[in-house]
């Protein structure tokens, strides 16, 4: 069976998800995988295809070369039809994003009209009408990030990691922080913005508190391993999450972790154990990091992340696939 991929061959950059899904798939004897490009997308031979963020097959760029992208997507997904090849969609997010244009709704919507298997990530992803779905949980990132040096937690340090957008609610994370007057007690936020603008809101947000400090740039799996491990708390604020990979990766590297309630991260809370996952339920209050940091004082041991092996998912990933091209529904 072959499979094609909808992700680009990975680089460094690439997300880590990604790339050892890749490399579990292509360690199969039971499956060809391939990366993504035009060419083979058009004329190479394949089974299935396996899409993750279908909106970056018509995004990504400006002008013309947006659209050329959008006609060589609109003439691969015309192949997809003529040839009645399934698709299989990872759901990593419910809706699609923002800003899409009318054009590129339809290559979407006509993209979901040969998806025949929805992957969940998790066990309470709806699904969508018509579409048979499977979960296979999002894989752990310790082989990952087990080659990097780590480093001793600093006493009192609460980290947010990963890019900042407007909807990961970093800004009520500073909000909540500043608002505590407790002097061993410090913030470091470090990730790439989506704007200058928000980067300038949570400096006025921080008020030249001296506790909080903010690395705005992309940081590297070293740099983000360093992050995470000298921290003692990571808070990840977002006002919208359903699944969440830097959860995962800091999971990973054996720190505590604050999450927005609400039945996913319950559920990854009874999963890794006691006083690694903790909540709290509407906006982000500064009483929420206090008992949040030091319920994490007190973990012992390390999360079980036992059951979100790559090779297990990888198994799992060549079922649906095989079901897929059955044309099972």
């Amino acid at each position: 069976m072959a499979i094609l991929e909808s992700f680009r061959e990975p680089k460094d950059t690439t997300n880590p998800y990604i790339t050892q899904l890749y490399r579990a798939l292509r360690r199969s004897r039971d499956a060809e995988v391939s990366a993504f490009d035009y060419r083979k997308a058009l004329l190479g031979r394949y089974d299935v295809v396996h899409v993750h963020w279908p909106e970056l097959l018509v995004g990504g760029h400006k002008g013309i070369g947006r659209l050329t992208r959008r006609c060589l997507t609109a003439l691969t997904v015309a192949r997809w039809r003529l040839r009645c090849t399934p698709v299989v969609r990872t759901l990593h997010n419910l809706e699609r994003p923002q800003g899409i244009s009318r054009v590129d709704h339809r290559i979407l919507d006509r993209i979901d009209a040969l998806t025949r298997l929805d992957i969940h990530l998790n066990d309470h992803t709806p699904a969508r009408p018509g579409i048979a779905t499977t979960t296979i949980r999002h894989g752990h990132y310790l082989n990952w990030y087990e080659r990097f040096p780590t480093a001793e937690p600093t006493p009192g340090r609460i980290l947010y990691v990963g890019l900042i957008r407007r909807y990961k609610g970093v800004e009520d994370l500073v909000d909540a922080f500043v608002g505590s007057d407790r002097a061993d007690l410090s913030l470091h936020v470090a990730g790439k913005a989506s704007s200058d603008e928000l980067i300038q809101t949570l400096y006025e947000r921080a008020r030249d508190d001296a506790r909080v400090t903010i690395d705005a740039r992309f940081l590297s799996d070293a740099e983000m391993v360093d992050a995470i491990t000298s921290s003692e708390l990571v808070v990840l604020p977002y006002r919208h999450m359903h699944n969440s990979g830097t959860a995962l990766a800091v999971l990973s590297l054996g720190r505590a972790v604050l999450l927005p309630e609400n039945e996913v991260n319950r559920a990854l809370a009874d999963e890794v154990g006691r006083g690694w996952v903790h909540v709290y339920t509407g906006t982000l209050s500064t009483e929420d990091i206090h008992r949040a940091w030091e319920a994490s004082r007190s973990r012992t041991g390390l999360p079980d992340l036992s059951a979100r092996g790559w090779d297990e998912a990888a198994s799992a990933h060549l079922a649906a696939f095989r079901r897929a091209a059955r044309g099972r529904r």
